[in-house]
């Protein structure tokens, strides 16, 4: 056990474990979990009516991530927006950066159109392995967006120095555009450029949302519990200390501080 890590490390470990087991326990069991519609998930069947109507395909694009967990969670937006796609007959052109991501890919966009019923749609060709270089997928996707004349362009993975250059390239074109990354660093560049963003932890409740799939739901309501017990211990902690200061010798502030709090924290 280290210095920081005392028993009461593994006490909150061990609930948020809990809560996110419970939660995906509950789900696959057919409960169901509430999560607030993000305002950025309103626009992508907007995005997808756009270049119905306009009568052009669209773009999905997963960035430089490979086949983690950033790169799963926007193969499950690929399943979403490709779906909806596939009841308008739109193509939906995905290219890749990772070989491996590629494979999964093609297999997600297949069973996209399966599913809706419409194999015939599904065009092996629509889902291209660029490079593995970045600028050089960078410039594949540039060259996608003008002779393909897409209408609509979803960025939803991980992404660098890139960004800027194809988003740009992307407003350029005259293409609707929506941005969806888990990362920070690219945020700025993305706001400028895009029409709609979705960041941050969004990005994960997004994939959650769509897929309905019970493990990301769960998961997902799991860790808000265990953050709600964290910020609950933090915010109790904070008024014992205070109140400590302002009426010394309260019997109720000093019984916390002298057996629950100085379990949570060396020293105090």
């Amino acid at each position: 056990m280290g210095d920081y890590a005392n028993g009461a490390v593994y006490i909150v470990e061990g609930l948020l474990t809990f809560f996110i087991l419970f939660k995906i326990l509950s789900a696959r069991r057919g409960r169901e979990l509430f999560i607030r519609r993000i305002p950025g998930l309103s626009v992508l069947d907007e995005a997808v009516g756009r270049a119905t109507e306009m009568g052009r395909p669209m773009l999905y694009v997963p960035g430089l991530c490979g086949l983690d967990i950033v790169g799963l969670q926007s193969m499950a937006v690929l399943s979403h927006v490709t779906k909806h796609a596939a009841k308008y007959g739109t193509r939906v052109i995905v290219p890749l950066y990772d070989a491996v991501l590629y494979t999964v890919a093609e297999e997600v966009s297949k069973d996209a159109y399966t599913a809706e019923g419409k194999p015939e749609q599904f065009n092996p060709d629509d889902v291209r392995y660029l490079s593995g270089r970045q600028f050089a997928y960078a410039s594949g996707v540039i060259g996608t967006m003008y002779r393909e004349k897409v209408a609509t362009i979803f960025y939803c993975g991980s992404f660098a120095a890139e960004a800027l250059v194809m988003s740009e390239n992307g407003h350029n074109a005259g293409a609707i555009q929506i941005a969806s990354l888990a990362g920070t660093v690219q945020i700025p560049f993305f706001l400028a450029s895009c029409d709609y963003t979705i960041f941050g932890e969004e990005y994960y409740a997004a994939s959650a949302y769509l897929s309905r799939e019970p493990t990301l739901l769960g998961s997902l309501v799991g860790q808000d519990w265990g953050k709600l017990v964290i910020v609950g211990i933090i915010i109790l902690g904070a008024i014992t200390v205070t109140v400590s200061q302002v009426v010394p010798g309260n019997p109720v502030v000093e019984f916390l501080q002298h057996n629950f709090f100085r379990f949570f924290c060396k020293g105090l």
